[in-house]
């Protein structure tokens, strides 16, 4: 129920929709992967007020999502002139992915996430997304 109401752009904030905030979060996401190697990058989708990501950790989750979302928010926060602010919520979701099947459900519904929200017809042609893109 929550996914649909973000998806809609329904709830929260939209400063992802800004190109700059979201080119922030997916190099964030690569940069954190290829360089520091905090975890292996599967899928992403940055939406207009939500991020799905799809990883493989290599440290523990806390240290991951406070390195992207530390870096993400002081980032996007100069941008918009909101320095010292709040900008991501406090709370995330996470799943422990426990098949192979399951892995690629996660990985279309991730991927999907633009389509579902109409706005684009293919996967493929969202920016913000790992759909089309050769990751690891």
């Amino acid at each position: 129920m929550l996914d649909r109401e973000l998806d809609r752009a329904a709830y929260g904030p939209t400063w992802l929709k800004d190109v700059r905030i979201a080119k922030i979060v997916v190099d964030a996401l690569h940069h954190s992967a290829e360089q520091l190697h905090l975890h292996r990058l599967s899928a992403y989708v940055v939406m207009s007020n939500h991020v799905h990501i799809l990883i493989w950790p290599k440290t523990l989750l806390p240290r991951i999502t406070k390195a992207i979302k530390g870096f993400t928010a002081r980032e996007a926060n100069l941008l918009l002139g909101r320095t010292g602010e709040k900008f991501w919520q406090e709370e995330s979701f996470d799943h422990a992915v426990r098949s192979e099947d399951e892995f690629y459900r996660i990985k279309r519904y991730i991927e999907r996430n633009p389509v579902k929200a109409g706005l684009v017809e293919s996967p493929e042609e969202w920016p913000w997304s790992s759909a089309g893109r050769k990751i690891e």
